[in-house]
């Protein structure tokens, strides 16, 4: 995850500081303008939480659904997802395993712990999307 997270992370710093950037230079010393300074680090803020999310959504998806099946930092630790029969993930799973994520973590992440206690270890979105983490 953390790895992960490294991936994107720069994209994320640069749209911030750029908005942040922008919107003090425009709105610097002028009254008329700080209303657009505002706006602008508004908008610079949004289209960054907008770029990351995509970023993120893609990446996740992309590379579980790849030769790879694995996200760089499933790949350091030597792991890779399934579908039930061991085969590569098709496009659309990977897309259910990752917006299914999203549920898994809407319930305090108790779709995370179930891993525990299922039988195949699989979370919540692993279910829902019928698939595995195995170990490569």
């Amino acid at each position: 995850m953390v790895i992960d997270g490294l991936v994107l992370s720069p994209i994320l710093v640069i749209i911030f500081a750029s908005s942040g950037v922008f919107g003090i230079i425009s709105g610097a010393g002028d009254r008329d303008t700080a209303g657009l300074g505002a706006a602008l680090f508004a908008i610079g803020i949004l289209a960054g939480l907008v770029v990351y999310l995509a970023g993120n959504w893609m990446y996740h998806t992309m590379m579980e659904s790849s030769r790879h099946q694995a996200t760089l930092g499933k790949m350091a630790l030597g792991i890779k997802v399934t579908d039930l029969n061991g085969n590569r993930i098709s496009f659309s799973r990977a897309n259910g395993r990752f917006f299914g994520k999203w549920l898994s973590s809407a319930i305090m992440n108790i779709g995370y712990l179930m891993a525990a206690f299922t039988e195949k270890k699989q979370a919540l979105h692993d279910i829902l999307a019928s698939c595995l983490v195995v170990l490569k």
